[in-house]
């Protein structure tokens, strides 16, 4: 059976914008690696609303890879150590 792309939409909205909130900047500030974090948070943080706006608009799809984009920009910030995020559960793949 196919995903529901209403429902599948509506799920990796709700990951990313609690991978959001669960996300904290590891390295201080000041540092080249703050500002890396600082970039991919901004940048999930405007999938974020990309994706909402898209939803809004009733384009499923272009949500759908907004919410998706901007989770990666997390993820990929986690993996290089510039966040700080829960090692169990569903959030990250590190």
């Amino acid at each position: 059976m196919p995903a529901d792309l209403h429902e599948k939409t509506d799920r990796y909205e709700r990951l990313l914008s609690e991978a959001l909130d669960a996300a904290t900047v590891a390295p201080p500030e000041g540092s080249p690696l703050y500002d890396a974090a600082m970039e991919c948070e901004e940048m999930a943080s405007s999938y974020l609303a990309d994706g909402r706006h898209f939803r809004e608009e009733d384009d499923w799809v272009n949500a759908l890879a907004s919410f998706s984009y901007g989770h990666a920009w997390l993820d990929a910030g986690a993996r290089i150590g510039v966040f700080d995020v829960p090692e169990e559960g569903h959030l990250f793949t590190v």
